[in-house]
């Protein structure tokens, strides 16, 4: 595999297992980029960008368990392939290829409100009614803002679910989940809001600001930092992204080991269609096709961003410091028609050391009755446990299921982000992803 991109010194077992993640790990095209302390130390891209292209062979895998207690799902179904274009099996992977980074996403949305409380236009504590007052129907009349982006609202899940249409249309969502009962009181348990953080945090912020979180997000983080990040696809920028595709992991040789396989009550509840877990997924019904432009195009804060690698670390990095001005990647093969000519700006610290506070605040811990295993948040991010290992204790960010990862760990001062067209069998605890973490914390000692 031609591995592409940039490694400073002190920095080669990121490419290593890189690489390695081609040769054992299943990869068909991927990114990886990593700020310290603002600065740019790995950015790295290989493979196809159409993760439904035929793979490329490769030697024996290894075995790659997964941390104890992570969250493991059976592949889902696709979705109407004829609303997508055809995958390009020859179109190689660019430094300007983005994709689908699931709920990855949530880690970029969340950042909007923790910013609007950071500038005095929201209050944490407030009920929710309080600025959308049509969402304390049915009981919901003290679900608080905090419980919103902590998985405490009890309202991961709808009675009737919306169509694929209805998902995208920018509207329904919010009305479904203003007339929907909780399913457990309010602020006394957390389970993962896996598809209704979309309409939940969406329709908090357009009420708030008058602005969209896709607006928000190009507006205030995109554009000033030169970010390929967006929560709604514009047009003009159809052609730069891949598809992602459900693909198997490989199995270990059967003399490295029995292969990991999620533990039963995890299993028994992705199949149980009357469970949390199940309708918590199945929130859209059918499935919507994630490669469709239309899918693309929607704003969607939990699931439905498009992203380069290092647009997400960069993104982070700015969360927890200043980012450094720096060139546009160069040197690709093919040359990418997508890459800035503008150098990107040098940008401010976006939390401030409150607001970072708050994001890596534990707020919820303990069994999470969407996702079954173990699981820990701040507002609005993942935070570092057997779930979902991050770089260190302090860290925060969000997986994306089947790949996708990006965090901070502001002791260290890393921004990371990883992005990746094959979705295989994970929630919160992708193998290549965690290969990757190990790499950059290996860098670190």
């Amino acid at each position: 595999m031609d591995v592409q991109g940039t490694v400073e010194s002190g920095f080669e077992p990121v490419r290593d297992a890189f690489a390695a993640n081609f040769a054992r790990r299943g990869e068909r095209g991927a990114a990886v980029s990593v700020y310290r302390d603002g600065r740019k130390v790995v950015d790295l891209w290989a493979g196809v960008r159409d993760g439904d292209a035929p793979p490329t062979p490769g030697p024996a895998p290894e075995p790659t368990p997964e941390p104890g207690g992570a969250a493991t799902a059976p592949a889902p179904e696709s979705g109407n392939a004829a609303t997508a274009p055809a995958p390009d099996p020859a179109a190689p992977w660019l430094p300007g290829t983005a994709q689908v980074v699931r709920s990855a996403t949530k880690g970029v949305a969340a950042a909007v409100p923790l910013l609007l409380h950071q500038r005095g236009l929201v209050d944490l504590d407030a009920p929710v009614g309080t600025y959308w007052p049509e969402f304390k129907a049915n009981g919901k009349e003290r679900v608080l803002v905090r419980h919103l982006l902590s998985h405490r609202a009890g309202l991961p899940v709808l009675d009737a679910p919306l169509s694929p249409e209805a998902a995208l249309d920018g509207v329904s969502g919010a009305r479904a989940l203003a007339a929907q009962a909780p399913v457990w009181e309010p602020g006394t348990a957390h389970g993962y809001h896996a598809h209704t953080f979309s309409w939940l945090v969406g329709e908090l912020v357009r009420r708030i600001t008058g602005r969209t979180v896709g607006a928000w997000v190009a507006e205030e983080f995109a554009g000033p930092l030169g970010l390929d990040l967006w929560i709604g696809l514009p047009d003009a920028e159809r052609e730069r992204v891949g598809r992602i595709a459900a693909i198997e992991a490989p199995a270990p040789p059967p003399s490295q080991g029995l292969r990991v396989r999620a533990k039963q009550n995890v299993a028994d509840a992705y199949r149980d269609p009357d469970s949390l877990t199940r309708r918590a997924f199945r929130v859209v019904d059918p499935l919507p096709d994630e490669n469709a432009p239309a899918y693309r195009a929607a704003e969607l804060p939990a699931s439905g961003g498009v992203a380069t690698a290092r647009a997400l670390a960069r993104f982070y990095a700015a969360l927890i410091g200043d980012v450094a001005a720096e060139q546009p990647p160069s040197g690709a093969t093919p040359a990418d028609p997508f890459a800035p000519a503008a150098p990107l700006p040098a940008a401010r610290r976006l939390f401030a050391p409150a607001t970072l506070t708050l994001a890596r605040t534990e707020e919820s811990a303990g069994p999470d009755r969407v996702l079954v295993v173990q699981t820990r948040f701040g507002l609005g991010y993942m935070l570092h446990g057997p779930a979902s290992p991050l770089l260190a204790p302090g860290s925060f960010g969000h997986p994306g299921r089947g790949g996708s990862l990006a965090f901070a760990d502001p002791e260290s001062g890393i921004g990371f982000g990883y992005v990746t067209n094959g979705m295989q069998q994970n929630v919160t605890a992708d193998p290549r992803a965690q290969a990757l973490v190990r790499a950059v914390r290996q860098s670190l000692a």
